[in-house]
């Protein structure tokens, strides 16, 4: 059973270092007070920015994450970054499948099955991150989609290693300026489609497996998303980029998870 919310974002080629630097320092000082049992925070910032802005959450009081990661430790991969050189500075975890990296840099699964493997070998925590694109839905085939990357991503991955993994839910069309949000009710049905697809693998492991929800996650609709019985926890776009206003949407949707995780 997940017994805590989990939230956090990806600040995607936005924020230099200073950028980071500062924006962490005030997430870190107005999240001070909230019971870290109750909550995993976690940013994923750019990868100029990982080595400085590690040392400002050494503590733990925030995960770090990187954006992508090759499956090779070393090698002939001009502008890659391996799991050796992450594991270096610290990193918590692995944002892999991203729809950007899927549709612009044309990842496939196989390559992002590869990088779970590595991730886990290297002791991280990796978030594959699935969706499907507004044509497929148009098609009534998102939950097929959705199965197939789940299933090809985390090919050969043990039951026990699945412990370690955590999965994103973005649907294409709901992500970026244009994005057009998900009802609630739309991305917990798709959530649970996740958590069956999950179990089918891994058996009562794979309900321990955090799903979050991605996808114009705003202060309007974020309390909405969160009382959902299948959407355990958020990962959140720009509504995030601001400390304050992420500050906000945590202290506004943490007692709903709460009180929703006490009457199951």
């Amino acid at each position: 059973m997940i017994s805590k919310l989990y939230i956090g974002t990806n600040t995607k080629m936005y924020k230099t270092i200073a950028d980071t630097v500062s924006y962490l320092e005030e997430l870190k000082k107005l999240t001070a007070d909230i019971d870290r049992n109750l909550i995993e925070l976690f940013v994923i910032p750019s990868f100029t920015s990982l080595s400085r802005a590690k040392e400002l959450v050494s503590d733990g009081s925030i995960k770090l994450g990187a954006q992508n990661m090759c499956w090779e430790d070393q090698g002939q991969f001009t502008g890659e970054i391996s799991p050796v050189m992450l594991k270096e500075i610290g990193i918590d975890i692995i944002e892999l499948g991203h729809s950007e990296r899927r549709h612009i840099f044309g990842e496939t699964d196989e390559q992002l099955n590869k990088k779970v493997i590595a991730a886990l070998k290297h002791g991280f925590t990796p978030l594959l991150c699935i969706g499907e694109t507004l044509e497929q839905k148009q098609l009534r085939i998102s939950d097929e989609c959705l199965s197939i990357q789940l299933k090809a991503g985390l090919n050969g991955i043990s039951e026990s290693d699945a412990r370690k993994i955590w999965v994103a839910y973005e649907p294409v069309w709901a992500i970026g300026v244009n994005g057009i949000p998900a009802s609630p009710e739309y991305a917990d049905e798709k959530q649970g489609v996740i958590k069956k697809v999950l179990y089918d693998l891994f058996g009562e492991t794979g309900s321990d497996i955090p799903v979050l929800y991605g996808g114009s996650v705003n202060p309007g609709n974020a309390c909405e998303l969160i009382k959902q019985p299948n959407i355990d926890g958020l990962f959140i776009g720009r509504s995030a980029w601001d400390a304050g206003n992420f500050n906000s949407i945590i202290r506004d949707v943490l007692p709903l998870f709460l009180s929703k995780k006490n009457l199951n």
